[in-house]
């Protein structure tokens, strides 16, 4: 059974920095990963993702801000997020298991029916 568990979220001020990480149990994060953010009222959005190069890609919104990364020896993988908005102010999932066929560059545009697996969320509250 696959099992995905975030830590790290909290609340801080405008400025700040978090460290999400998401642990798997049950499904080696060495693949296709993502990690997703969904604020009161709003669609689920692409935040972050990474592919088996450990090529990168983030929304327009947290460019240069956030970076996404992986320790295969942990099975973990993070959400490193500077520089932090009030906008940035949603439940943020982190998401493995790629569907379909797998390619480098589709990896990197995965939407949230592109995941199998879904942890469960942590609330990020930025202040200003």
């Amino acid at each position: 059974q696959v099992q995905l568990v975030e830590s790290g979220g909290g609340s801080v001020q405008a400025g700040g920095s978090l460290r999400l990480a998401c642990l798997s149990s049950g499904y080696r994060v060495s693949g296709c990963l993502g990690w997703f953010r969904q604020a009161p009222g709003k669609g689920r959005e692409a935040v972050a993702r990474i592919n088996i190069r450990d090529n990168t890609n983030y929304g327009d919104s947290v460019k240069g801000r956030f970076s996404i990364s992986r320790d295969l020896a942990k099975n973990t993988f993070y959400l490193q997020m500077n520089n932090l908005k009030p906008e940035d102010t949603a439940m943020y999932y982190c998401a493995a298991g790629w569907k379909g066929s797998y390619s480098d560059v589709v990896c990197l545009s995965g939407l949230e029916p592109d995941y199998n697996f879904w942890g469960q969320g942590t609330q990020v509250t930025v202040s200003s």
